[in-house]
């Protein structure tokens, strides 16, 4: 007698517990939910875009300050916008191996192989 009530009651846990599970897991696929679902995770992973975004722009920020060091470039504020310039010598180093260099007189257009 003993041994029919135990599998009587461990059946019918076992038959509660399984309609439950099967309850919640239709209730997660209905279109609501799917959709709800679905708009959580656009919003995640739209905050994760703008953590990234907003961690590439600070690192370039970053390398653009060391690069700026290195190569000696200051900002003057009596400049309007802040625009940064080579030191003198520089820029006519610079103007000057710009006006040696070699550029072809006649453009290529790929357009015309076809």
């Amino acid at each position: 007698m003993f041994r029919r009530t135990f599998w009587f009651t461990a059946g019918a846990a076992a038959g509660v517990w399984a309609t439950t599970k099967v309850n919640r897991k239709l209730k997660q696929l209905t279109p609501e939910s799917l959709a709800a679902q679905a708009a959580d995770k656009a919003v995640e992973a739209g905050h994760r875009l703008k953590d990234f975004a907003l961690d590439v722009k600070a690192g370039m920020l970053q390398r653009e300050d060391e690069l700026n060091d290195a190569l000696g470039l200051h900002s003057d504020p009596d400049r309007p916008d802040n625009v940064r310039a080579l030191p003198g010598q520089r820029r006519l180093r610079a103007i000057q191996n710009d006006s040696k260099t070699i550029r072809p007189n006649n453009s290529y257009d790929r357009n015309e192989d076809h």
